[in-house]
């Protein structure tokens, strides 16, 4: 028989209670106390960004008399572009729900590497705070795709300040995925076998597989801008014997599997919500688990279906046409089990369920919509059009951050140990939902009449559009604030949470909440009946 060690009375208190000190937080290797600085941070950036949006929708309701000029206008939209993929998109459900709960979930006492998961954040630090002063010293102009040869040529602004944070943010992706691969191979608990682990665990390991395959081919791609700017080396401006759309394959060799890191975190989040809210086993957990790899191996096929007018060959464009409908296919397949789990189950409409539902129902808009983009004929109708934009935004903002709030909710009493008012969440997960379509639904219709997106002058016939917009994003605005309100008056009023509050399945909800600093008061051991997904006891708190 094995001895199990005996914990300290500080290792058996809560993460929280061990040390209250900026230092003792800024200096921290726990993996949760790394995934709360993370949530901080990256809060703040999609305040910086959601302001930046703001202005924009306030900017459009005239299109003839604005509150930005021009310039400031390609300033700010290419702000609200970098900070939100890069500063939150990008590692808001990884960086923060994966660092705190994937060695819960597999029943380890922290990630691989504790003091690269802290380095991680600190690059992440570095990289926002060069971003900031890309801000303060009046911003760049170029988009956050940062074309050439407009950026290394003729943009203004602080293009080579702005690459380098992108540039340097990206390093702590690398990181982060790193350390959750080697995490997930190495350190699972005993019985936790590949066949065990939980949804959300399989798409964090696939989503950290392109973060450490395709963040470095950026890197190079972000060097090579800032070289061909600074020195004038002939690389992508054809002026100087260069390849713009050598830079356009590069960029989106990296940026359209960055849509699968934002996403597929989303997806495991929902695969979890979708199980406990029904109280049943995920259905077809293998299909479920197969559809991640999947995605994120077809994902780096599908990348020249951003360059079906920009001169390609059209042979290589119909076969980039077919893969992006291939991959539509692991995508359905998470939704159709998705809807199969819920059919007779035992449902409870509590805030993260409805945010569930909110990502299914925006995320298959958003798909079907990228379907319509894949085929030739009506990219090259509606290419860089409103249409466009909606369609990104009904992935990324409806997708995305609806799993980003359905696992603030979800696991806000594992992480804080209190409850939240289910009332004031059902009513924020409703807003968001309304708001959000009211925003974006009307720009399907702007880019179908010929739209361009970012133009702020536009014919006053689209006028009517761009007022139900921005309309929207003011209630999606009120409806994001809300649960920050909320949740924060939680931390001090909330009831105690207790172990499970939602009946739900999974090692994470075995421990104290919030858990201790060792995560667990004795090892876990897997057996069948912990099996991923098993009926759930009643809950108890």
């Amino acid at each position: 028989m094995t001895a199990v060690p005996l914990l300290t009375p500080e290792e058996r208190g809560s993460y929280l209670a061990a040390g209250s000190t900026l230092r003792s937080w800024l200096l921290s290797t726990d993996h949760k106390r790394i995934a709360i600085l993370y949530l901080l941070s990256i809060t703040a950036f999609f305040f910086v960004g959601g302001a930046a949006a703001s202005l924009i929708r306030l900017d459009l309701i005239s299109p003839t008399h604005h509150i930005l000029t021009n310039e400031g206008y390609n300033r700010t939209f290419t702000l609200h572009g970098v900070v939100m993929v890069w500063f939150f998109l990008i590692p808001s459900i990884p960086a923060t729900f994966g660092n705190f709960l994937i060695p819960l979930m597999i029943g380890a006492k922290d990630l691989a590497f504790p003091r690269l998961n802290l380095l991680s954040w600190y690059i992440y630090a570095i990289g926002g705070c060069v971003t900031i002063y890309v801000l303060m010293a009046g911003g760049v102009d170029t988009g956050w795709t940062f074309y050439t040869p407009l950026s290394t040529m003729f943009a203004n602004g602080h293009v080579v300040a702005a690459a380098a944070a992108v540039f340097i943010v990206g390093f702590s992706s690398i990181l982060t995925g790193l350390n959750f691969i080697v995490t997930i191979h190495k350190l699972r608990a005993p019985g936790m076998t590949w066949g065990r682990l939980p949804i959300f665990v399989w798409s964090h390991y696939a989503t950290s597989l392109i973060l450490v395959l395709a963040t470095p081919v950026l890197a190079i791609t972000l060097v090579l801008l800032s070289a061909e700017r600074l020195f004038h080396l002939g690389i992508f401006d054809p002026a100087l014997g260069g390849d713009p759309l050598l830079f356009q394959h590069m960029f989106w060799f990296y940026s359209h599997p960055a849509v699968y890191i934002m996403i597929l975190p989303a997806m495991g989040v929902v695969s979890e919500l979708v199980a406990a809210s029904a109280h049943k086993r995920l259905f077809g957990y293998w299909f479920v688990a197969s559809a991640s790899l999947a995605i994120a191996a077809v994902g780096f096929l599908v990348w020249g279906h951003h360059m079906f007018v920009s001169g390609q060959s059209r042979y290589a464009s119909v076969i980039f046409s077919f893969l992006s409908l291939v991959v539509a296919v692991p995508s359905a397949v998470k939704v159709y089990n998705w809807t199969a789990t819920l059919y007779k189950g035992d449902i409870s409409l509590d805030p993260p369920f409805l945010f569930a539902m909110a990502f299914i129902g925006l995320f298959t808009i958003g798909g079907l919509t990228g379907l319509m983009l894949a085929l030739l004929a009506v990219d090259v109708h509606v290419h860089d059009t409103y249409f466009v934009i909606a369609h990104f935004h009904y992935i990324m903002v409806g997708g995305a951050v609806s799993g980003f709030f359905g696992a603030l909710h979800f696991w806000w009493p594992k992480i804080t140990g209190r409850l939240y008012s289910l009332v004031w969440g059902r009513i924020a997960a409703i807003l968001i939902f309304a708001g959000f379509n009211l925003t974006f639904f009307p720009q399907f219709i702007l880019g179908y009449l010929g739209m361009p997106r970012r133009y702020h002058v536009y014919p006053p016939q689209f006028q009517v559009y761009h007022v139900l917009s921005s309309a929207g994003a003011s209630i999606l605005a009120v409806a994001y604030l809300l649960p920050f309100v909320y949740l924060i008056h939680s931390l001090r009023h909330g009831a105690p949470a207790g172990r499970n509050p939602w009946g739900a399945a999974g090692l994470e909800w075995t421990t104290p909440s919030p858990p201790p600093r060792q995560n667990f008061l004795t090892p876990p051991v897997v057996t069948q009946e912990a099996y991923a997904y098993p009926v759930p006891e009643p809950a108890d708190g």
